[in-house]
């Protein structure tokens, strides 16, 4: 952590974070941020993998008109757009739903000098 208002707090040492990153506090916040992250990076990968196929094999569908001069192509390259922003809105609500309040707990482990007294500080 770097530098902080109060002046009679000091800088965690290497070995506070090794402590803090054993602690069950940071392994719980670690497993919520990967069942977060693994299946939205998988669903967003097959999703645009999905997109360059069919743009690469199936020309006839992308060139599928949907409304006037606008083809399936534009419309599934839109969506990635719309995808992307939609992910992003996703994590912004799971990260202040769950993330903020784990990372408080260990955040409060150091304010605290639980991780400095459990590293022999």
């Amino acid at each position: 952590m770097p530098e902080s208002d109060d002046p009679q707090r000091s800088v965690p040492t290497g070995e506070e974070f090794l402590t803090a990153a054993a602690s069950p506090e940071f392994e719980h916040l670690r497993r919520i941020l990967l069942r977060f992250v693994f299946p939205m990076t998988a669903f967003f990968l097959v999703w645009y993998a999905t997109y360059a196929l069919l743009g690469a094999f199936a020309h006839e569908f992308m060139a599928t008109q949907v409304w006037g001069r606008i083809n399936m192509g534009i419309v599934l390259g839109l969506l990635q757009f719309v995808t992307t922003f939609a992910i992003t809105f996703a994590y912004i609500r799971f990260a202040d739903r769950k993330l903020d309040p784990a990372a408080e707990v260990v955040r409060q482990g150091f304010a605290d000098g639980r991780y400095a007294a459990e590293a022999g500080r």
